[in-house]
């Protein structure tokens, strides 16, 4: 089933056109990649796929999509005293949530309750971006648009992250938008590749992205665009 219809996709920020003549459709329980260059417009896709960004052209989702969002960064200052459990149970509270949810998505990512007392500017990089998916379950959406998910992670913390997504991804049916700047992640858990660079633009299985492809969205050698672990 289709969950996701984009046709003739124009953004335009500040006099400046980021995504022109985008069309592309998201089945049920894919993996959607969004790969390409710096300032090509992934973010600026996600957050008007979101409602957050004016747009010309048509964004359709299906009737029973509910939708989660994971930010690429969220800037927390270390001396505000706000623990995990009060920003999980504040959005328990606007979407009138039970209180259990909670403690059945601090499981289903693989996080100790006992971490809800700890201000969120104390967490690791790695249990930071779990609280984030933490957030983003909360609701239970069936979709949900990962920007970047592991951009400020260490090697091996960000592929517990990419395997916790793809878990969630098989066990629960949830439909995934992931934007990821790491070829091997999108060769090993992509269905489906949305390559973006202002006006040009390809979308297919992963296996359709050769070097001589990925050049001409990148306008740059392979080697100069794949991922570096620090």
């Amino acid at each position: 089933m289709k969950v996701l219809s984009v046709k003739n996709l124009k953004v335009v920020l500040n006099d400046q056109t980021i995504i022109e003549n985008l069309n592309f459709e998201v089945e049920e329980g894919e993996n959607l990649a969004i790969i390409g260059p710096n300032g090509s417009g992934k973010t600026v896709l996600l957050k008007t796929l979101l409602g957050l960004i004016p747009y010309e052209g048509e964004i359709q989702w299906a009737s029973g999509a509910k939708l989660g969002y994971v930010p690429q960064k969220v800037e927390v200052d270390l001396h505000l005293p706000l623990t995990l459990e009060n920003l999980l149970e504040a959005k328990a509270g606007v979407m009138k949530i039970q209180s259990g949810e909670i403690k059945s998505v601090l499981d289903r990512v693989n996080l100790s309750p006992s971490i809800l007392k700890t201000p969120v500017g104390h967490l690791s990089g790695g249990q930071f971006q779990k609280a984030l998916i933490c957030f983003a379950l909360l609701g239970q959406p069936n979709v949900i648009l990962f920007d970047e998910p592991t951009a400020s992670l260490d090697q091996l913390a960000e592929e517990r992250i990419y395997e916790l997504i793809d878990e969630l991804q098989k066990e629960q049916q949830i439909t995934v938008m992931l934007v990821s700047h790491d070829l091997n992640v999108v060769y090993q858990y992509a269905t489906k590749v949305l390559c973006l660079n202002r006006s040009k633009f390809c979308f297919g299985p992963p296996e359709e992205l050769n070097p001589e492809l990925l050049e001409r969205v990148y306008g740059a050698p392979l080697k100069h665009f794949e991922h570096d672990h620090h």
